[in-house]
């Protein structure tokens, strides 16, 4: 993405956590053209086991102004 900030951002919350979970939100926003970012889990106190999970993604924002190039 770049650093002016042209595109789109998702996020996901998933839960309960688990591999299946998780691997299916990621495949799921990958094939609809997603870019995964980043992962965060949420954790309750007293318990190392994630409650939820968020994750992240970008994706380029359409290009504007149709097609470029030469005249003819």
């Amino acid at each position: 993405m770049s650093p002016g900030g042209d595109g789109t951002y998702a996020v996901v919350e998933v839960s309960p956590v688990a591999e299946d979970t998780l691997e299916r939100a990621l495949n799921e926003r990958a094939a609809a053209g997603w870019r995964f970012e980043s992962i965060h889990f949420v954790t309750r106190e007293g318990s190392h086991r994630p409650a939820l999970a968020y994750l992240f993604f970008t994706r380029a924002a359409p290009a504007r102004g149709g097609r470029r190039g030469r005249a003819r």
